[in-house]
């Protein structure tokens, strides 16, 4: 076949497709009609048209009984393309504007989740995972009796320890630098702000260690106390004892 019939047939299948795509009059639907054709769209993954009709749903038929419906669908059209900073908005629009619809719990978890699938790495700026976590708690504050009410709370776990692992981190950058004074802080920020997540107690023993070598006798003896009572089990749990006893004995 020569190079020109194929560019001819492969012009003819993108006008095919392009027709087929675009054979729909949906000027004469009503809102049902319309709704359950861009639901068809969304069901078989055609997810760029389904956008485009959903859409258009909201801005023709802003009062109907499909409304709230289509615009949770296109914040889930957003959210299968991965554009989650548009299926945020569209979620967060639903809950502003239409908070008596029975879409809003499972948008406010959607908010949650599009901004956890926006969350980065922990060295970098963790704004979309602060946000991620206040969406998901106002999941649980509001639905509490919800099945996902476990995972928001799992997720919520999941990104704390990213934060504390920032924290934990940016600790250790400055105890390295011997910026002893910042080190401390971030590590009591750690244990205070994270105390359920794994850098909590190694946050504590660092800081201890510190006040330690900067002979801070009262606060390193106090923090001991906190370790042992919060961390009894705790590998590092026997130095502390060891250590508390030392300090002990020396006043």
């Amino acid at each position: 076949m020569s190079v020109k019939k194929s560019l001819l047939l492969l012009a003819f299948s993108i006008f095919l497709i392009s027709a087929c795509s675009s054979s729909v009059d949906t000027s004469k639907f009503n809102a049902d009609e319309y709704f359950n054709y861009a639901m068809g769209l969304y069901n078989d993954e055609d997810y760029e048209l389904a956008v485009n009709e959903f859409q258009n749903i909201t801005l023709q038929f802003p009062g109907s009984a499909v409304n709230d419906d289509s615009q949770f669908y296109l914040g889930m059209t957003y959210f299968k393309r991965e554009q989650f900073l548009l299926a945020a908005y569209e979620f967060s629009k639903l809950i502003r504007n239409t908070p008596a619809s029975p879409f809003v719990p499972e948008a406010q978890f959607m908010l949650g989740e599009s901004y956890y699938q926006l969350s980065p790495p922990y060295q970098l700026d963790q704004a979309y995972t602060k946000k991620a976590i206040e969406e998901f708690q106002a999941f649980i504050d509001f639905f509490p009796s919800s099945n996902k009410v476990e995972e928001a709370e799992n997720k919520i776990k999941e990104l704390n320890e990213k934060l504390a692992e920032k924290d934990f981190q940016s600790a250790v950058i400055y105890e390295k630098m011997e910026y002893e004074r910042a080190a401390i802080k971030y590590f009591a920020q750690v244990f205070e702000t994270y105390h359920d997540t794994k850098f909590a107690p190694l946050a504590l023993y660092n800081k201890i260690k510190i006040e330690l070598r900067k002979e801070m006798k009262n606060e390193a003896l106090a923090d001991i106390s906190t370790f042992l009572s919060r961390y009894p089990d705790d590998p590092n749990a026997n130095e502390m004892q060891q250590i508390e006893q030392s300090l002990s004995s020396q006043q």
